[in-house]
């Protein structure tokens, strides 16, 4: 399996993590009744599941443009 340009897109929930949690964690508000740190690290579990979403949507449509199609027998 080749790397494509679409997978860089996964690294962007682990990117959100390791930058956003030490400046959310300073943040001292409270969204939707939770701490902020512990909305920001829900909505990055939400975003790991929808760009991951993406990824096998983006590898399903050029494994169907690089397959070719199948041939079909002859009627008669």
């Amino acid at each position: 399996m080749s790397v494509r340009p679409h997978h860089g897109l996964a690294a962007l929930p682990a990117a959100a993590i390791a930058i956003g949690v030490p400046f959310a964690n300073r943040v001292h508000a409270y969204v939707l009744g939770l701490p902020f740190l512990l909305f920001w690290m829900l909505a990055c579990v939400v975003l790991t599941s929808v760009v991951m979403a993406i990824v096998g949507a983006l590898d399903r449509r050029e494994a169907a443009r690089r397959t070719p199609p199948p041939e079909r027998a002859p009627r008669g």
